[in-house]
């Protein structure tokens, strides 16, 4: 576009220079139209420079880091789109969500506070927040706004003020949360109304998969129309070092990376419509999983497969294509921060993420050296307080809830991998003794995630990792008084388990509370297909 402009101009002078020859006009005044062009050549350049930058938020639901190709899955050919990505991006080796399950995570991501700050630890709804969601950010800053899945779970409560819900269908209905046809669709009606509106876009595009229910399992029964483009059997893959070898558990598996492989198809047809829009080179494309596969150790919890997250951030302009950041520890936590600075876009005053957008422009950031996780309640509003801190080398748990009598909710327990666990259990010391560990747990827990990263070996009581254990508490103690974690008496007299105790029981109380005067509402049963 400028450059046709220049051309124009350039025609102009030049039959203009003859023209002034011909009329015998001043010279001087050939160079001030010169020059007056050549400004309205360089006004027309910054306004185009100064164009808004748009921003597409891709997650994933229950999907592992290690399950992408580029991040270490030992499964070939799993997700071929989140590899082509990663190539035209920046990922990061060490970025992790701060909680394993979903409506906690994802209301970190879009207010910048921890979950004790921003209120929403469980899966409950506040509707006096006092923080400023992402979309309330971008709004102001004239974005339009707009949201496919996970819509109830990405706000503090409903309904939010996005401007649309792109899982909604024109001619009415909801897309099918499984159909990969329609992420790319759902991309381009979000693109087209910013552009009829005149506005750079906000989309936050939320895929299914590989949640469950799992590929072939479809609710209310029926055959599944939403065929994955590759499907994994269950000799080829593998298991993850906190699971075990069982054919059951094998076929589970093989659900779960061909739920992966349709994820990585749905992730296709949403770049797909950011290219074919034209809108590619002034997007912001930031891709993550909020958080570890939905089996046992991994989601609802706190390990480092449970937070270990395949970020990825490509900015154009500014980040490099396939570079790997393997310096600096980032946090869901850091995403609102960051995002503002790429765009231009106001800060809020108070956050307790912080941007780490000098990394994004390959620059090296100081304190970036652990990340904090914690954990409240579960879907089921069963509270079971959980605090953590990790290094790249250590992680350390501070388990609250465990008392050796209390068995911890997690939303894992209906899975085939749970219940052949419980059954190889009553004939299987080493089984047994994992299953104690999945239900009780135990009140701290230290793990060597370089050398251990499916954490199976708790070095808690260790004398060659006391002073490890030590400093991370104190690093933990400090970030609880930082923020004004409300936990962090029970955390400072944790060796008091009759104080611990009443602590917890008194958190149960105050939970058990809010669910009987806010119940959740029954599910409708869907009707069975033919």
């Amino acid at each position: 576009m400028i450059l046709l402009i220049f051309q124009r101009v350039c025609f102009l002078v030049i039959n203009f220079n003859s023209n002034l020859v011909f009329m015998k006009i001043p010279f001087f005044t050939f160079r001030s139209v010169l020059l007056l062009c050549l400004s309205c050549i360089f006004c027309l350049s910054t306004l185009a420079q100064k164009k808004p930058m748009n921003l597409l938020l891709i997650t994933v639901d229950d999907m592992s880091c290690d399950s992408v190709g580029v991040f270490g899955c030992k499964l070939k050919n799993t997700t071929p789109v989140m590899d082509r990505l990663a190539s035209q991006s920046m990922r990061f080796e060490y970025a992790h969500v701060t909680v394993g399950n979903c409506n906690p995570c994802r209301n970190v991501m879009f207010s910048g506070l921890i979950s004790h700050n921003n209120k929403v630890e469980g899966f409950y709804k506040v509707s006096n927040p006092g923080w400023p969601h992402m979309v309330d950010l971008l709004k102001e800053a004239g974005y339009y706004t707009a949201i496919r899945g996970k819509v109830t779970h990405s706000s503090p409560f409903q309904p939010y003020d996005w401007d649309h819900d792109l899982t909604e269908l024109p001619q009415g209905g909801k897309a099918h949360q499984k159909d990969a046809d329609s992420y790319g669709e759902s991309t381009t009606r979000g693109i087209k109304n910013a552009r009829n509106r005149g506005k750079p876009f906000f989309l936050s595009i939320n895929i299914s998969d590989p949640h469950k229910p799992f590929w072939t399992q479809v609710r209310g029964g029926g055959e599944d129309e939403y065929v994955p483009s590759k499907i994994f059997t269950a000799e080829e893959v593998p298991i993850p070092g906190f699971l075990f070898e069982d054919p059951e558990v094998r076929e589970e598996l093989a659900l779960y990376y061909s739920s992966v492989r349709r994820a990585d198809d749905c992730l296709d047809k949403v770049l797909t419509a950011l290219k074919d829009s034209g809108e590619w080179n002034n997007t912001m494309i930031v891709f993550l999983s909020d958080h570890g596969m939905p089996l046992p150790f991994a989601k609802t919890q706190l390990y480092h497969h449970s937070t270990r997250t395949p970020l990825m951030i490509r900015v154009p302009g500014v980040t490099k294509t396939d570079t790997v950041d393997k310096k600096h520890m980032v946090s869901v936590l850091d995403l609102l921060p960051t995002i503002m600075d790429v765009l231009g876009v106001k800060k809020p005053s108070r956050l307790d993420g912080r941007s780490f957008y000098p990394v994004l422009q390959g620059k090296k950031q100081d304190d970036r050296d652990f990340i904090i996780k914690q954990y409240h309640e579960n879907s089921g509003r069963s509270r079971d307080p959980m605090r953590a801190i990790q290094t790249k080398t250590h992680l350390y748990i501070f388990n609250p809830w465990s008392n050796g009598e209390r068995v911890f909710a997690t939303a894992t327990n209906g899975t085939v991998t749970c219940k052949r666990m419980i059954a190889l259990a009553e004939e299987d010391e080493d089984m047994n003794s994992r299953l104690e560990l999945y239900r009780f747990r135990v009140p701290q827990e230290l793990y060597q995630v370089k050398r251990n990263p499916d954490c199976t070996e708790n070095l808690i009581d260790y004398p060659n990792q006391e002073k490890t254990k030590i400093k991370l508490q104190e690093l933990l103690e400090e970030w609880m008084i930082q923020t004004g974690d409300p936990i962090l008496e029970c955390f400072q007299k944790r060796d008091d388990p009759d104080f611990v105790e009443a602590y917890v029981q008194k958190l149960e109380a105050e939970s058990e509370a809010r669910r009987k005067a806010n119940p959740a509402k029954p599910k409708s049963k869907k009707k069975k297909k033919s």
